[in-house]
């Protein structure tokens, strides 16, 4: 184990049990982690201000670490409410970090305490950027854990996202784009892969590249956008000017917001795109809400096959695209039929993951990995084959006591062999199919599998009881999402 693990292990630790202590008074994760983002922030600040960075601070000094340092009791309540609101009003990366930010801890000791002896104490910004990146991934997969706050949404498994970004292999000045970023999982995974010295030998220049105009972040959600930059910043992406924003909060699906290379993206589950319309009356109903762009081959209420049109529309021409999709979008009737058509057409789709149950936070997730390359318009399809790798046929994963490893994904990765994917080979799990098979299959189901499950051949080779249970709930999770659907259809 590498000295710097250790180290940020025991950072983690160190913040993490004094998380607890904030528990008591009702404090959940996301607020702890929240509250340590604004701290962090101003300590950090304050030191490059000083030698050897010597920056100009970003922030005013009746607000810097040191007025805080010197307050206590309800003086330093009072101080560090003022100071969230003054700074949620300012623009660049201030405004992102601490936009809407509230004092969630409301024991003034307690406070006192985590600045004092928690905060002050390190040398934020001595330590290595993977130690105390990690040691903030730390936080955020612990936040994820905790079912309760629902923050695992945002949350993709570390070790999918490296397999992705290991078979994508992206190269030093291609831009990547994660249009629904959560907390940066994609983006920082793709910064690891090409600041690895073994990989690339970078020069200043594309140093200077990778740090500000490679990675660009959507999120939706405030304070999802907060951890995100928090996430980049200390892992050193970003920040180097006020205008330097690695991550935005918007809507990433209103409309285009540049072309990249690269597109990485877990989209949110969750079927409908709806808002809740109150008449006078007081009487309220959801309606869905359909996107309706000029550059989208279907309108449809549909969130993900929706992302999977705008991740086409943001791809430049040659551009490749990996993308996690719940099952119905391969499989769905109307649109999703007609966006599959469009797809297959439009770009190379060469690649399908079949991903196992019990790996995600969100409970009954059945979903898979597509990967695209976007091509110049044509007559002629550009899928020529779509090769299929079953990860999900006999094997059972589950949050806590068989999780999801890198070297889970090593045969896929072999498998799709990046450096020559004309040179595939077909194997038990690894199979291909040419467009001509996958156009006459009824709606373009590309919801494909061919391995016999070994729980439906013989009954002693049923998984565990747990297992099942998890398997059960994801197939009812999804036929709830249906009728849901189309009860709300039929209003």
């Amino acid at each position: 184990m590498s000295n710097e693990f250790r180290k940020s292990e025991s950072l983690v630790q160190k913040l993490w049990n004094y998380c607890n202590i904030l528990r008591d008074d009702g404090l959940s994760y996301g607020d702890y982690v929240e509250q340590l983002t604004f701290l962090l922030f101003l300590k950090m600040a304050d030191e490059q201000s000083m030698p050897p960075f010597n920056k100009p601070s970003p922030i005013p000094k009746s607000f810097g670490w040191d007025v805080l340092l010197k307050k206590d009791g309800d003086e330093l309540e009072i101080h560090y409410r003022h100071t969230l609101e003054e700074l949620g009003k300012k623009s660049g990366m201030l405004g992102v970090i601490f936009r809407k930010a509230q004092n969630k801890i409301q024991d003034p000791a307690k406070l006192r305490r985590l600045i004092v002896d928690l905060i002050d104490k390190e040398e934020w910004s001595s330590l290595g950027a993977d130690i105390k990146g990690d040691a903030y991934e730390g936080l955020l997969q612990k936040n994820a854990e905790d079912v309760k706050g629902g923050a695992g949404q945002y949350f993709t498994p570390r070790p999918l996202i490296a397999a992705i970004v290991d078979v994508i292999a992206p190269k030093p000045g291609e831009t990547i784009c994660d249009p629904a970023c959560g907390t940066g999982g994609f983006l920082l995974a793709a910064y690891t892969y090409l600041s690895d010295q073994k990989r690339f030998q970078l020069d200043r220049s594309q140093k200077k590249k990778l740090k500000s105009g490679t990675f660009f972040g959507i999120e939706l959600v405030d304070s999802v956008t907060r951890l995100c930059a928090m996430n980049m910043l200390l892992h050193g992406i970003g920040g180097e000017s006020e205008e330097d924003l690695p991550v935005v909060t918007k809507d990433a699906l209103a409309g285009k917001h540049g072309e990249y290379e690269i597109v990485l993206a877990n989209p949110p589950f969750g079927k409908k795109s709806s808002v809740t319309i109150v008449n006078e009356a007081g009487e309220s109903s959801k309606e869905s809400l359909i996107i309706n762009r000029d550059d989208f081959w279907a309108t449809t209420s549909n969130k993900q096959l929706n992302f999977l049109q705008h991740i086409f529309t943001i791809l430049k021409i040659h551009g490749r695209a990996a993308v996690v999709l719940p099952d119905n979008v391969l499989f769905e009737g109307g649109a999703g039929e007609k966006i599959r058509r469009d797809l297959l057409k439009g770009a190379d789709v060469h690649t399908l993951l079949r991903l196992p149950t019990g790996i995600f936070y969100a409970k009954g997730v059945k979903a898979n990995v597509l990967f695209f390359d976007r091509k110049p318009a044509q007559e002629k399809p550009w899928t020529q084959k779509l090769w299929i790798y079953d990860l999900r046929t006999n094997l059972h994963f589950t949050l806590k006591e068989n999780t999801l490893k890198c070297s889970d994904l090593d045969d896929f990765v072999t498998c799709y062999n990046s450096k020559n994917r004309l040179n595939r080979k077909e194997s038990e799990r690894f199979k291909s199919f040419t467009y001509e098979e996958l156009t006459k299959r009824d709606k373009v189901n590309l919801d494909i599998f061919w391995l016999k499950d070994e729980a439906l051949e013989e009954s002693a080779n049923l998984p565990d009881p747990e297992v099942i249970a998890a398997d059960i709930t994801a197939d009812l999770a999804a036929a709830m999402e249906q009728f849901a659907t189309i009860a709300e259809d039929l209003k």
